[in-house]
């Protein structure tokens, strides 16, 4: 197999107009479930235009044989005048949201179903100088969510989204960088349910990949989940308790919501506390062997089978892709690693 042939682009964080073609000595791109994933790309310090390129205000998509696979906001710069390199560090589109606020006239009130509440946040940003992240793929579930924040409240919109998706009865989401026309990427968000992507083979150690570590982690086992909400003036908190039954001593996991303000706001996330604390959560990571697969078939969020015998490891089992790393060298060559999580934690009462 051919070594896939990359481009990092150059382009306007506010438009998406492509102003060139980065030359490069290396390339690191990663997608992280829920959250923003990080790019790395190296390039010789006299290729720099300082006029145009600017962390803050300019965006890096990279392209894998012409088809954009990761975009993202350009946010710190370091110049290596020793070396005569240039690292440009960017974050995934999602970490533009975290700068971004629910800050309209006396706050923001809704009651309707989490997609267009999703989809009512981001247009918000985009009718106020945003960066045109397109919400049309947003499909509804018909599961109804009430936020209210008054303006003092100055609610994030990266958090809003993360917290809504976390929750009993959320979702996954990501974001996609796609061609408008032939001078300009556009962004869009797409959202999906939980386990609803497959990874495309059965992972099996020194089979089509190298298992190079599994962690082990039991500090979030809980027999009692314990969410609380907003304290109401009076020192009165509403609260929500899941519970689950587990061969281990009484362990109960408490978390505070500071903006929630009714208890029926908290019964999904006491749930998905106690989701997770159902089971001592596996985290394996692995590479997998070159050329075998393509990287963009693995999305985070997507569930397939890790096979591993070796000693203590003893695996077979479903677990759910929390992290793809690509580090890619001059030549093309792709290293790709995997960060996968139980998949039990992921698998909740499913609430309404």
């Amino acid at each position: 197999m051919s070594a896939a042939r990359y481009e990092v682009l150059q382009t306007v964080a506010k438009t998406g107009e492509v102003v060139g073609s980065i030359p490069v000595t290396g390339i690191q791109y990663g997608e992280t479930l829920n959250a923003a994933g990080s790019a790395t790309v190296g390039m010789p310090l006299k290729a720099a235009d300082p006029d145009t390129l600017e962390p803050g205000k300019s965006a890096l998509v990279i392209t894998r044989d012409d088809e954009p696979v990761w975009g993202g906001m350009l946010w710190t710069a370091t110049a290596d005048l020793n070396a005569g390199t240039l690292s440009l560090n960017a974050s995934g589109w999602h970490s533009y949201y975290a700068a971004r606020y629910l800050d309209m006239a006396g706050g923001y009130s809704g009651k309707t179903d989490q997609a267009l509440l999703l989809r009512a946040w981001i247009e918000h940003a985009n009718n106020n100088g945003g960066i045109g992240t397109d919400t049309s793929r947003l499909t509804t579930t018909g599961r109804i969510r009430e936020r209210r924040w008054g303006f003092a409240e100055f609610k994030c919109i990266a958090e809003a989204i993360n917290e809504l998706a976390d929750e009993d009865g959320g979702f996954d989401f990501r974001y996609e960088s796609f061609w408008l026309d032939d001078a300009h990427v556009g962004n869009r968000i797409l959202k999906s349910g939980r386990l609803q992507n497959v990874i495309p083979s059965a992972l099996v150690h020194r089979e089509n990949c190298n298992v190079t570590q599994v962690a082990y982690d039991g500090s979030k086992l809980a027999t009692r989940a314990v969410a609380f909400g907003a304290d109401m003036g009076t020192g009165v908190k509403p609260y929500h308790i899941a519970s689950n039954e587990l061969d281990a001593p009484a362990l109960t996991q408490v978390t505070t919501w500071s903006d929630l303000k009714s208890t029926a706001d908290l019964i999904p996330k006491a749930a998905a506390i106690g989701a997770v604390g159902r089971q001592v959560i596996g985290v394996p990571t692995l590479t997998l062997y070159p050329g075998v697969f393509d990287p963009a078939s693995f999305l985070p969020g997507s569930v397939g089978t890790v096979q591993v015998d070796s000693g203590y490891v003893r695996l077979l089992e479903e677990f759910v892709l929390t992290e793809r790393r690509v580090d890619v060298d001059v030549n093309g060559t792709e290293t790709v690693s995997l960060s996968l999580a139980s998949k039990d934690v992921f698998v909740s009462g499913d609430s309404g």
